[in-house]
């Protein structure tokens, strides 16, 4: 356990030591220099996210009221949105940075799946803030629920490398043929996907099917592995079904810190740049605190009490 003080030293000296070494230096932008450097709008955003704020106006509050002394010249919330959109792929790219230094040689392979993050109650009325973006699907945890799929690839320890963002209703095996392809291509509008993997995705059934599976992998170099349909003549036995799920469950771990620990399954976007930015800063703070349990001795995914607020 650390005190705020020393999480935020922390996490600011690792953000400005990757903004200085992996980054090209800023563009020398018109007008005045803004209020904040790149670093300390990475170091902000990420812990903003933290599940103990109720949202972004009530971590904007605590902010203002106790990081003054380190952060004195902090703006109004509206001008450290924009900074945060501003310095998004900052965001994405430190993420990426402390997943592959977290990344092992005994991670032998990535778990890929996806949840669903409501944006608005299903039954409201009128087309809402991001119409057209946001519609109606379904998963296991809401049942129906009008939102966004988030897909995540999780190594075995729990670090995520890599996600995406897509309308509820979007189905896996689609899904996955766009991810896995934006990880091949390095897609430059889809930095979140991250890079591409020789070692196997294990997923569940959603992503089934012999054809796909070998397109993916002569198309993108992806093995996939995940259990047929029941229904199918080449079904697996009970046993090995068991075994997939077991080392599957790491990302239900996983995504119950998104959504709990770091406050997901309460984001009520209105702005689809303002969302990602957020889910963006969710996944580095997460990846960054596997880091700096893993400096402490501490059990990678133990966060709850890793700041003494």
């Amino acid at each position: 356990m650390v005190d705020r003080d020393t999480f935020l030293v922390a996490l600011y000296v690792m953000a400005d030591d990757f903004c200085k070494a992996a980054l090209p230096p800023e563009s020398i932008r018109p007008g005045p220099d803004a209020s904040l450097t790149r670093s300390e709008v990475v170091t902000l955003a990420l812990f903003e996210q933290w599940g103990c704020f109720s949202g972004e106006r009530d971590a904007y509050r605590y902010s203002e009221k106790n990081l003054r002394s380190a952060f004195p010249t902090l703006p109004d919330r509206s001008q450290f949105n924009r900074l945060a959109r501003h310095y998004a792929y900052a965001i994405i790219a430190f993420g990426h940075y402390l997943a592959d230094l977290l990344t092992e040689p005994d991670d032998l392979y990535e778990a890929l799946d996806g949840l669903g993050v409501a944006v608005r109650h299903l039954k409201r009325r009128g087309a809402g803030w991001l119409a057209g973006l946001a519609n109606i699907g379904w998963c296991n945890r809401l049942g129906w629920y009008e939102g966004f799929h988030v897909l995540t690839a999780v190594t075995p320890h729990g670090v995520i490398t890599g996600y995406a963002l897509a309308p509820a209703s979007t189905k896996e095996q689609p899904y996955g043929d766009t991810f896995l392809a934006a990880r091949a291509t390095q897609h430059p509008r889809l930095p979140e996907v991250g890079r591409a993997t020789k070692k196997p995705y294990v997923t569940d059934n959603g992503f089934v099917g012999d054809e796909l599976h070998q397109r993916w992998y002569h198309l993108y170099g992806a093995y996939v592995i995940s259990p047929p349909q029941r229904t199918s003549p080449h079904t697996w036995p009970k046993a090995l079904r068991r075994w997939l799920y077991s080392v599957r469950q790491i990302v239900e771990t996983v995504h119950d810190k998104l959504l709990n620990t770091f406050r997901l399954a309460r984001e009520r976007a209105h702005d689809l740049n303002g969302f990602r930015v957020r889910l963006a800063a969710k996944v580095s703070l997460h990846n960054f605190c596997i880091w700096l349990n893993r400096q402490l001795g501490r059990p990678d995914l133990a966060f709850a009490d890793l700041i003494d607020w």
